[in-house]
């Protein structure tokens, strides 16, 4: 990917629809070498794009998923305990010197590791998912790790990656990650898509859709994140919803669909309740007279 150009077509190869500032900071994340912070609201398409990049380039993607609780063993390497015990009583009844315990056989490789060591093809994508999930140490570790791709495993040393990973971390913000590892990182707000773009992606990831319901369904998902949600719907959403339409044989909406596949667009029951009867014909007349 030798442009901007060339990164929007990349990706747009792999269905996925980006704008011309993202497609920046990913040219330039690329080309320099540096991690990629993607930060926004959920099933804006942070998570897509690292698998987007990851199949543009023919690299592997390997995911760490972030959770409460992750801590350096569980994101590195662990030892397979059973089998190191299975080798030494198996030595030890056949009166033979026991295995170098701590060799590779007996170490299982988690995603940093695995991101460190030499892959066919080339640096794959490393992926640290919600990694607001997470807690500060685990990122003053995380910290160490990104700055120089190297992590230490105290039974056989430092293991440092041939050629760096490439690297994106996403986070929801349901907490704010510390500066000292932003700055390490080049920055991007995911923020939902116009009108115009989300036309263009849902185009690209449900084709079968007709223009008069795409139409009608972005437009009628738009207005519904100008209301008071307590969790407005992402793309992710607006894709989800166009599909189910589809597998019932809509061609257009009604008070009635709308109600009925609500679970599809809204992920807690107090948004879902708020849209039934009235509120879903007001916004959907809303959107006709808009698109009239």
């Amino acid at each position: 990917m030798n442009s901007i150009d060339d990164v929007q077509a990349a990706l747009a190869q792999q269905n996925y629809v980006c704008g011309r500032a993202l497609a920046t900071v990913t040219f330039l994340a690329l080309r320099l070498g540096r991690p990629l912070f993607l930060e926004g609201e959920a099933g804006t398409g942070k998570t897509e794009i690292a698998k987007a990049i990851a199949a543009a380039l023919g690299r592997r993607l390997i995911r760490l998923q972030c959770y409460e609780g992750l801590d350096a063993s569980s994101a590195v390497y662990e030892w397979n305990f059973a089998a190191q015990m299975m080798a030494i009583r198996r030595a030890e009844a056949t009166g033979h010197t026991p295995p170098d315990l701590f060799s590779d056989d007996f170490l299982i490789a988690r995603p940093l590791l695995e991101a460190m060591r030499p892959q066919e093809g080339g640096a794959p994508v490393l992926l640290i998912d919600e990694i607001d999930r997470t807690d500060a140490p685990f990122e003053a570790f995380l910290l160490e790790a990104l700055s120089d791709f190297q992590v230490t495993i105290p039974e056989t040393g430092p293991v440092t990656a041939p050629e760096p990973p490439i690297v994106i971390l996403t986070s929801n913000r349901t907490r704010e990650v510390h500066d000292a590892l932003k700055r390490r990182c080049l920055y991007h707000w995911v923020d939902y898509p116009t009108h115009d773009r989300e036309m263009e992606i849902l185009a690209a990831r449900a084709p079968e859709a007709s223009a008069a319901l795409s139409r009608e369904v972005v437009a009628f998902v738009q207005k519904l994140r100008t209301e008071d949600l307590f969790k407005k719907p992402g793309v992710a959403e607006t894709i989800d919803w166009a599909k189910c339409l589809l597998a019932l044989d809509m061609i257009d909406l009604s008070p009635e669909v709308i109600a009925d596949t609500l679970g599809a667009l809204l992920k807690y029951q107090d948004d879902i309740q708020k849209l039934q009867g009235s509120e879903a014909k007001r916004i959907l007349d809303e959107v006709r007279a808009e698109l009239a």
